[in-house]
């Protein structure tokens, strides 16, 4: 897909996050578009149902179909199998990372936090589908830097029932952070503070 398609575009099958994953979606990447969603099996998303703009403001629906073998299913926990919550806040994570570089920001992305987080249910193997409805409230170009920072709320619903909620969740995208040698030792080889 070239970029400029990439960038209209208003919802993505699990192909196309999958390519993206690999780097191999946009066939004519602009100079620092290193951002990559994780690969499964840590990807927590099959498809994007919906994604929105509205100037700095703007929305994502998207779903993930539950497998009866899914990894975390297996020692999550020994005999009492049940979803990571901490998968659920990931994947909320992971759904405004591809947000910035949807709206244009180059570079990899990071998460950075989040505010509250409650949690009112569970998901089990015998589950359908988790559905994740973000609203964006705040995507900021930093023009110094080129680094771009966006902030939502979501809302995790299994079977269509509410589940989770996760205010104030920011990520990052930064340029020249990639550590794209691994496993050779590099600049980028050893983690920490991004300022240094």
């Amino acid at each position: 897909m070239k970029y400029q398609e990439f960038l209209k575009r208003e919802h993505f099958d699990f192909e196309e996050l999958l390519a993206f994953s690999y780097g191999r979606l946009i066939t004519d990447p602009p100079e620092h578009f290193d951002a990559k969603l994780p690969a499964p099996p840590f990807l927590m998303v099959d498809r994007i149902l919906l994604i929105e703009s509205d100037g700095k403001q703007g929305k994502i629906i998207a779903e993930q179909d539950i497998r009866l073998d899914a990894w975390y299913f297996q020692c999550h926990f020994s005999g009492d199998p049940v979803q990571p919550g901490c998968l659920g806040v990931d994947a909320i994570w992971q759904l405004l990372g591809f947000f910035c570089v949807w709206k244009g920001s180059l570079g990899t992305g990071r998460a950075l936090g989040c505010g509250e987080v409650a949690f009112n249910g569970q998901i089990r193997p015998f589950n359908k589908c988790v559905r994740f409805e973000v609203d964006v409230r705040r995507y900021s170009l930093l023009k110094e830097s080129g680094a771009s920072i966006v902030i939502g709320d979501g809302r995790i619903y299994i079977d269509n029932e509410l589940i989770a909620t996760v205010g104030q969740a920011r990520t990052g995208v930064f340029k020249n952070i990639a550590y794209q040698d691994y496993p050779l030792r590099s600049k980028h080889s050893v983690g920490g503070i991004m300022e240094r």
